[in-house]
């Protein structure tokens, strides 16, 4: 596909702000693929080129966690394994079924998160005692959320991040540079579908590829210096901005 200069900047300025909302709370993905449809990209592209560009986002925000020492890759081998394969997985349950049924339930969580974090997460700069250990968090939530992302894929951050909040009792920002080093594995494993099989606007894809490393850079250090007061908010928005969307997707022309 060939692009215009304006629409490359447009792309580029949209994946900088995608950038730096999913740093923080996830939900890139709802500017980028309208965005991407908007200037005439089929959607089974849009898919694939949003998958390209925002795995550059998530793995941006993920090495600037690590090298701040917030998260360690080999302290969740385990965790990342597990949510590999079940991304795999669940792209492979994909093509087996139809996945409109679980779009059902998608609104009611995305919710059930915005509530949480609005009315009744309280401290959430502070560590708690965690409701589960790290093993069987791998074990048991993490292909889960692997397989989630593999299979469907809206607000999976959110969702990575609040269960870190809660099963593992980490403060929020912990959380979400957790949420950001799983989410890459799980983007990175769905990725190399979309290169094999996919068609990918590569030119277009690029382009945001800059966009998104420059915002998820720039939302990471925010995370990283405002914690609750900023990660909070931004997740509240994101997650009912997020039903919103599902519901749209729903409802009959």
């Amino acid at each position: 596909m060939e692009f215009s200069y304006e629409i490359l900047v447009i792309l580029f300025a949209v994946a900088l702000l995608a950038g730096w909302v999913d740093a923080i709370a996830g939900g890139g993905g709802l500017l980028t693929i309208p965005a991407l449809l908007l200037v005439g990209v089929p959607p089974a592209t849009a898919l694939a080129t949003n998958k390209l560009q925002g795995s550059f986002g998530s793995l941006t925000a993920a090495v600037y966690f690590i090298r701040r020492k917030m998260v360690s890759v080999r302290g969740n081998l385990a965790a990342i394994a597990a949510i590999a394969i079940g991304s795999m997985f669940g792209g492979f349950v994909l093509q087996q079924i139809n996945a409109d049924i679980l779009v059902l339930f998608i609104p009611l969580l995305l919710v059930s998160i915005g509530f949480y974090f609005l009315f009744f997460a309280r401290n959430l700069d502070e560590e708690r005692e965690p409701r589960i250990g790290e093993g069987r968090y791998a074990a048991t939530v993490a292909p889960a959320l692997g397989f989630y992302d593999g299979f469907f894929g809206p607000g999976t951050g959110s969702f990575m991040a609040t269960s870190l909040v809660i099963l593992r009792g980490m403060p929020i920002r912990i959380a979400t540079a957790h949420a950001k080093l799983f989410n890459v594995t799980s983007n990175l494993a769905a990725l190399a579908y979309f290169v094999l099989f996919g068609n990918i606007a590569w030119i277009a894809g690029g382009v945001m590829i800059l966009g998104q490393i420059g915002g998820a850079y720039l939302g990471a250090h925010f995370a990283f210096k405002g914690g609750a007061k900023i990660i909070r908010p931004i997740t509240v928005i994101m997650c009912f901005a997020m039903s919103i969307r599902v519901l749209v997707r729903m409802w009959p022309a």
